[in-house]
This record gives C-alpha cells, structure tokens and sequence, in this order.
C-alpha cells in the first residue's frame, strides 16, 4: 500500500478521469490506497471539502498557500475552527516563497506564523513549503516553537544540511517527482541518507509529474515512480519503501493505516 501525502485533487482536472472516483480506481491500480489533499486557499476550502466527503481514504489540512495573493487572510481563530473538521489532520500548506511573492515577504512570515500558532493550539502537524527561503523558515519553525507538533518539507528541494536542521525539530521530509530528475542530485543524495522513520513520498499533483510523466499533469497514482525511484537510491524494495512511509504516514497525521 501507498500513500500520496500530498496532492491537490481541486486542482486535477478530474474530467480526464470521468470524476474523482476515476482519479482514486486509477491511483489504486498502482496501489495507492490514501492520500492527503492539501489546501491552498480559505476560499475553495469548503469545495474541498465537500469533493472528498465521500470518500473515507482521502484526509485534508487546512491553510494558506504562501504565494496566494487576493484572498483572505489567515487568522488563528479561522485555521483552528477549520482544523478540528474530522478529516482535517494538518495545517497548511504554509510556510515561505520568496521565488513567488518576495515583494509580500513580510505578510508570508506572518502567515507562517499563524499557521504555527493555529497548529500549536489544535496539536496537529504542519506542511511547510519553502522556496529560496531557507534562513527565515527554520528562525521562524524555531523562533514559534514548531518542534512541539512538528510536520512535514513537503516537496523537498534542498541539501542534507537543511534537512538535518528539519529533523531536529521534529520534521519529516517528503519528496515529490522531482526526485526523479536526472538533475537532482542533491535531493537523491537526501532520500538516500534520510533516516527511514521521516520519509515521505507525494506527487503534489497535478504538478510536477515524475519520470516517465514529465511534463504532464501529474496524478496521484503516479507516487508509486516516486517510491520507486527511491527504493533503487536507497537500496530497498518497493515494498519496504511503500510499508515505511505508510507507517510514517499514519504515525505524523494520526491516521489508521495498514502498512501492508
């Protein structure tokens, strides 16, 4: 069994697959059993929501992207009421993006720090992205006391020491289908040494689709050339990549999983 934990099924064009049912009968032929949808914005929220009620394997968090610009704002009291849904186990995406949005730096680092405060209060995990802000995310994941719930680098980008500053608060690291890249070095050279108990593996579809998809939009179904990939770096089986991060899965968002 695998996990897609993180993927953004509002953003699929779910025509191409008759549906969302379509989108999960694909992902589990490649079996891909959950996944974590993640939020993006205040606005479509409730859309979210609403699209994967009816299916039990799909969870969701609850944030602002920080390259959102036009919507509304982040407020503690917002994130909070929002995150104590039954099928919210995480707060964000959140975090830093000064590739997108340097001009509006100020206002991300004070929406990562809501967001921290809001996941502080609810206990539950975070999902940082950052980009070309390495110095600010982790002052503001210590400065804000982040260690205390934790989380996870989604879409990992960065080197082994960034990611040894993640695992001493607490962090899990998740890669995404740029692992796969033959450019990637450094990100392989991580998936490699990470220990096993904080991996992750997402697609963060319908973006960057991994080898042999890329270029496409991505699809959940397609974490499985993530894990792979992964398995081959690290010198393990797919199976026991696929069991790991399905029991780090469970474990970080407090989802009951089989690890078979």
């Amino acid at each position: 069994m695998l996990v897609d934990s993180h993927c953004h099924l509002d953003r699929i064009d779910l025509g191409r697959f008759g549906g969302l049912a379509g989108v999960l009968e694909t992902a589990a032929t490649h079996g891909v059993t959950r996944l974590l949808s993640v939020a993006t914005d205040l606005e479509s929220w409730p859309a979210l929501a609403r699209l994967i009620e009816p299916y039990p394997q799909i969870a969701l968090s609850v944030g602002v992207h920080p390259s959102e610009d036009g919507g509304r704002a982040p407020t503690v009291a917002e994130l909070t009421a929002l995150g104590r849904e039954s099928r919210v186990v995480a707060i964000g995406e959140t975090g830093l993006d000064y590739y997108h949005g340097a001009d509006r730096a100020d206002r991300q680092r004070d929406w990562f720090r809501v967001h921290i405060a809001a996941a502080r209060e609810l206990g539950k995990p975070l999902i940082v992205h950052t980009r070309d802000a390495r110095a600010d995310t982790l002052r503001i994941l210590e400065e804000e006391g982040a260690a205390e719930v934790g989380g996870v680098l989604h879409c990992f980008t960065e080197d082994w020491a960034m990611a040894e500053r993640a695992l001493a608060l607490n962090f899990h690291i998740s890669f995404s289908g740029i692992v796969t890249f033959k450019n990637a070095r450094q990100i392989q050279d991580v998936a490699r040494r990470l220990p096993a108990e904080r991996l992750l593996v997402e697609t963060d579809s319908p973006y960057l689709a991994p080898v042999p998809h890329r270029g496409k939009p991505n699809q959940p179904a397609w974490v499985r050339h993530v894990a792979e990939f992964i398995a081959g770096l690290r010198g393990e089986s797919l199976e026991q990549v696929a069991a790991t991060t399905t029991a780090n899965y469970g474990r970080l968002f407090g989802v009951a999983v089989e690890a078979g």
